[in-house]
């Protein structure tokens, strides 16, 4: 079929994946890149990278136990040790060439000053930069996304850094108590595809419902399920119908569907609503497959609101076999209250360089919490003196923390890790 859109420019970002205990500890997402280079392409291409947040150093998390480090000899140690260092060097010139800085998140700290001047000060980012927070609900992160890109291809010589960010917190015996999860996905927006590039075809839609929603008076928001879940089939069956006509594209010009995952059954009935039964046996089962690979960093880590759509790309690319460049994604970002959106991304040559086939094995090494830790945790808060002050403990395996609140300012801090 002859397409009638034409894409002029590529997009992409570099996106690392951290846990976040609470919008205050999202500082384990910091830009990070692992040096391998990436194919040669053409100068006013911009980038979409994804690659790994590490909770501890690049070198110390290449060993496990005692006994691996001392299977490894000294020459791969220095060469790790090498690599680390180029790559922190390459950070830091990166860091310096940021000129704008954007967090999306509906579990924000402040109600005046953006998340986003804390992760500028604490990464150390060049003075002349914009920082700022986007809010609306889960499809914050898509806002922020694109307005990144608009501003890269206006300023091709400019680099934003996105961070999505959030706690999925319903309360406790609520209904939506078992889909909630925390995290946070970082994107960087530059020249130079190095995993996926934006093709310009999106199709938003706005719609003022009341389907989920936390006025400022309450910790949990408020729910209408049944609605909610039906506002987002509705929206994303309105909004793949305007796409088509749009576009003139079909699913038959896609390999896969990723979708916002505030559960993966619902994100199921989406792209069963919009499978097309024409399509061949053969694609209908490798989109199925594609589907099923999205939807398992999710199904472990649960609902992370504005990260969410994001962390069922970077599942797909890292557990799909059968992907390889030039490959077409759509993606269907959802926030109640309501705004939605169609677009889709394009691989690019050398992509798999950039991935994390081992990711998994990160996820494998959480703590289990018992329930009444996990209650403890969840009506955990600040316990502020008279002057509004209070130190915090426990995150000493964290790159980023919430170290202080001293008369109702708070203080992050690198931390500050020693061997024994």
């Amino acid at each position: 079929m002859k397409k009638t859109n034409k894409i002029n420019k590529k997009t992409g970002i570099l996106i690392g994946v951290g846990s976040a205990l609470s919008i205050g500890t999202m500082m384990v997402v910091l830009l990070k890149r692992k040096t391998k280079k990436g194919s040669v392409l053409e100068k006013d291409d911009f980038d979409f990278d994804f690659d790994e947040i590490e909770e501890d150093s690049c070198v110390n998390d290449k060993f496990d136990t005692e006994k691996d480090k001392d299977d490894i000899g000294k020459e791969e140690i220095d060469s790790l040790v090498d690599e680390y260092l180029e790559y922190e060097s390459k950070t830091e010139e990166e860091k310096q060439e940021i000129d704008m800085v954007i967090v999306a998140t509906e579990s924000g700290i402040d109600q005046s000053k953006a998340a986003a001047v804390f992760v500028h000060g604490l990464l150390g980012i060049q003075p002349f930069a914009r920082s700022f927070e986007i809010k609306e609900a889960c499809y914050g992160a898509t806002a922020a996304l694109h307005y990144a890109k608009l501003h890269v291809e206006n300023s091709p010589k400019s680099k934003v850094l996105v961070l999505a960010s959030d706690i999925a917190k319903y309360g406790i015996n609520a209904p939506g108590e078992p889909t909630q999860g925390s995290g946070s996905i970082a994107m960087l927006i530059t020249q130079n595809p190095r995993i996926l590039s934006f093709n310009d075809d999106n199709v938003a839609q706005t719609r003022n419902i009341n389907d989920f929603w936390r006025p400022n008076y309450s910790t949990t928001p408020f729910v209408n399920g049944v609605y909610s879940t039906q506002q987002y089939l509705a929206c994303l069956e309105t909004n793949w119908e305007e796409y088509k006509k749009r576009y003139n594209w079909t699913l038959d010009d896609f390999v896969a569907v990723c979708f916002h995952l505030p559960y993966p059954k619902l994100a199921l009935k989406g792209f069963r609503k919009i499978l097309d039964k024409s399509l061949s046996q053969e694609k209908q089962e490798l989109l199925q497959e594609h589907f099923d690979a999205s939807i398992i960093y999710s199904n472990r880590v649960g609902n992370i609101y504005t990260g969410s759509l994001f962390l069922g790309l970077l599942s797909l690319l890292e557990n799909a076999d059968t992907l390889k460049a030039g490959d077409k994604i759509a993606l269907y970002s959802y926030g109640s209250g309501a705004v939605s959106e169609f677009f889709s991304v394009q691989l690019v040559e050398g992509y798999e360089q950039y991935l994390d086939k081992e990711r998994a094995q990160v996820l494998d090494r959480r703590k289990p919490l018992t329930v009444e830790e996990y209650e403890n945790v969840f009506y955990e808060e600040a316990n502020l003196n008279p002057s509004g002050s209070t130190q915090f403990t426990g995150y000493e395996n964290q790159e980023y923390a919430l170290v202080e609140i001293v008369e109702h300012h708070r203080y992050y801090s690198k931390v500050e890790k020693y061997e024994d």
